[in-house]
């Protein structure tokens, strides 16, 4: 907890700072022997969950840079231990990325050493959750929705609305959707109850998930003391929310399509759905430990990240979309233009992007409630309080 406090109190007065920094390779030299980077669940294979998924062991291979992995479930949890350091790489979303770059704990990327920078998505390069003053700290990953999965048994049809997992209500079985409902287990999911008020509540004015005024957080925060009624779990551990699906009568919940994707691979009666209000999402950065004891090896991971066989086969394991538009049509990967449509690749500018909230706010006057009193109150939201 007081790393992520620290973290996020640093980011109000170190962001100003953070342009004059300047990327500490200036070229990429024998390689150290090993990469270890810090990823969300799935996103670096080597083919021990399906043989069919690996882009690490050809990396290695060709690099010898043996790549060491720790799975991180959520974005706190990578800040923590990127403020722990020891680590080469990060798979940062964005609300954790601007945290890091606040709190030091991040380098510039020299861009010139990335030769396939210029296969980036134009949507993503210059992003303000990993651009600061001009300066990139990270290269782009991947990103996607958080969409809304639900048992195929219990809904005919996809859910129109959220609101089966915040509200109280029959489900189409007959039976309440109390205990049979999940919400995620991170304080950014206060932006999902922000976003479902955006949509039910006009009249609170809020303009953006990430940007709330202490009226407008008092109303996502009464939400989320409902929704808290109603939860049977909150998951951060995708594998167990797998479990949850198949074993403990779980029916609905936020989630990623990760999860969607596994589940209906083994068959199991699950679907997703982007509802009417829309969706928050993540895009994903791969950023650099300011102490990094790999560099070379990173920098080499990074270029081999952006691959578009990678990226196409990520993104179809993943149900997630590209950094490297090319992936979707130039056949190197599984993945096929149809594929990222269904994925929601033109879907772009709906999604509202996980971002780091911050006292200084456009549409708030700068008058926004800091994240580190979202972590803080979260924390009191899943106790009870």
């Amino acid at each position: 907890m007081k790393a992520f406090l620290k973290s996020c109190t640093a980011l109000a007065v170190a962001l100003s700072m953070s342009g004059q920094a300047m990327a500490q390779l200036k070229e990429i030299g024998p390689a150290e022997g090993q990469v270890t980077i810090i990823a969300w669940p799935g996103y670096i294979e080597r083919g021990e969950t399906d043989k069919s998924f690996d882009w690490v062991t050809k990396f290695e291979q060709a690099s010898g840079c043996k790549v060491n992995v720790k799975t991180a479930n959520t974005s706190d949890e990578m800040v923590a231990l990127m403020n722990e350091g020891g680590f080469d790489l990060v798979t940062a979303s964005g609300d954790a990325s601007l945290r890091l770059v606040a709190g030091k704990r991040v380098q510039p990327i020299n861009v010139d050493l990335i030769k396939s920078w210029s296969a980036v998505d134009d949507r993503l390069k210059n992003a303000p959750w990993h651009t600061v003053d001009g300066v990139h700290y990270g290269v782009p990953y991947m990103w996607g929705p958080n969409v809304l999965m639900y048992n195929t048994n219990v809904f005919k049809e996809a859910p129109k609305s959220w609101k089966v997992v915040f509200e109280e209500m029959t489900l189409p079985d007959d039976k309440t959707n109390a205990g049979r409902v999940q919400a995620y287990d991170g304080p950014i999911h206060i932006a999902d109850a922000a976003q479902y008020l955006m949509h039910h509540k006009p009249d609170l004015g809020i303009k953006s998930p990430y940007e709330l005024n202490e009226d407008q957080y008092k109303a996502a925060l009464d939400l989320l003391r409902q929704q808290r009624k109603l939860v049977g779990r909150y998951w951060h551990d995708a594998f167990i929310q797998i479990d949850d699906f198949k074993n403990e009568g779980v029916v609905a919940s936020g989630s990623w399509p990760f999860q969607v994707n596994l589940l209906k691979s083994e068959k199991q009666p699950v679907g997703s759905t982007i509802p009417e209000e829309g969706a928050t999402g993540w895009a994903d950065t791969t950023m650099m430990h300011v102490d990094a004891p790999n560099p070379n090896c990173a920098y080499m991971w990074i270029e081999h990240s952006l691959s578009s066989n990678l990226q196409s086969d990520l993104a179809v394991w993943f149900g997630a979309n590209p950094s490297v538009p090319a992936a979707c049509t130039d056949g190197r990967g599984m993945l096929t233009k149809e594929g990222c449509t269904a994925n929601g690749f033109d879907d772009f500018e709906k999604i509202r992007f996980w971002t780091t909230p911050t006292s200084k706010c456009a549409s708030q006057n700068d008058q926004c409630v800091p994240y580190y009193r979202w972590v803080s109150d979260y924390i009191g939201v899943i106790g009870g309080r």
